[in-house]
């Protein structure tokens, strides 16, 4: 760790490659990647599901009012997906149209806590606590946030 890492980076990245089949070897990807960014096993501590951007960010903006702090959410480049993390096996049993779902036998492009990448970026960076976004919390915001963007589309016709 660098004196300029903050305690909470570190705890962050020690709960973010606990999952990681060789965890000194996803720290070194992360400190010789150009992008900053190592992939790691969805399905052991958590599952990560993906909405389109267009959903995602007002459903975002719903769950900051509703719980004090949501679990880890990721951007994709160009902010055209957005990734949720929630509970170990809740992509296994998500019904939902437009979203995906990483769950065990999956991989997610992970940054570094508190390092700006050029692509993928934390939108809530993991604070190490192992917080997660409780999945009918998330629906509930995502109900809201789409009732929200159907509003707006049905004012601007």
């Amino acid at each position: 760790m660098s004196r300029s890492e903050a305690p909470s980076a570190k705890a962050a990245v020690e709960w973010l490659v606990s999952v990681a089949p060789d965890p000194d070897a996803c720290r070194w990807e992360w400190e010789r990647s150009p992008l900053g960014v190592t992939l790691l096993p969805a399905g052991r501590s958590w599952d990560v599901l993906i909405l389109p951007g267009d959903l995602g960010h007002p459903t975002l903006g719903v769950l900051a009012r509703l719980v004090a702090r949501p679990g880890p959410v990721l951007a994709d480049f160009g902010d055209s997906r957005l990734g949720f993390f929630v509970p170990a096996g809740t992509a296994t049993r998500w019904l939902g149209t437009g979203v995906r779902g990483a769950g065990r036998g999956t991989w997610i492009v992970v940054p570094y806590p508190g390092r700006a990448t050029g692509g993928v970026r934390w939108l809530v960076p993991p604070d190490g606590s192992g917080v997660l976004t409780d999945p009918a919390v998330l629906e509930l915001a995502m109900h809201e946030a789409a009732a929200v963007v159907a509003r707006e589309g049905s004012e601007g016709s």
